[in-house]
């Protein structure tokens, strides 16, 4: 995904953290803000020095970046949206995570409803 879609100030961080709005499952924390300031949507990952060391968490940083550019997300919203990884991850593969993190942003209602054509 492109660098606008990513939230990269601490201060903004902790503004999408003082909303409140989260749903969490065992692996994920989703927290969701919404934005007036973009036309976008935008994302920010942390996974922690549980899940292992440097080499294993960008792993896991590029699965969850990764499962983000494959869900159908509405792009279009001014959300900012902050995933937190939680330790019980390193058992998962991409298909696992992609399952996990579609459930949770749908619980946040931002994918698509897609139109079935048949």
């Amino acid at each position: 995904m492109k660098k606008e879609y990513r939230v990269k100030k601490s201060t903004e961080i902790e503004k999408i953290l003082s909303e409140r709005k989260c749903k969490s499952n065992q692996y994920f924390s989703v927290f969701v803000k919404n934005n007036s300031e973009t036309s976008h949507f935008r994302y920010a990952i942390s996974v922690g020095k549980k899940i292992g060391n440097a080499v294993k968490r960008n792993h896991f940083k590029r699965l969850i970046t990764a499962s983000i550019s494959n869900l159908d997300i509405k792009l279009d919203n001014n959300i900012d949206v902050f995933i937190i990884a939680k330790s019980s991850i390193i058992n998962l593969e991409y298909n696992d995570i992609y399952k996990e993190l579609k459930y949770l942003f749908s619980k946040h209602k931002l994918i698509k409803q897609g139109e079935t054509n048949e």
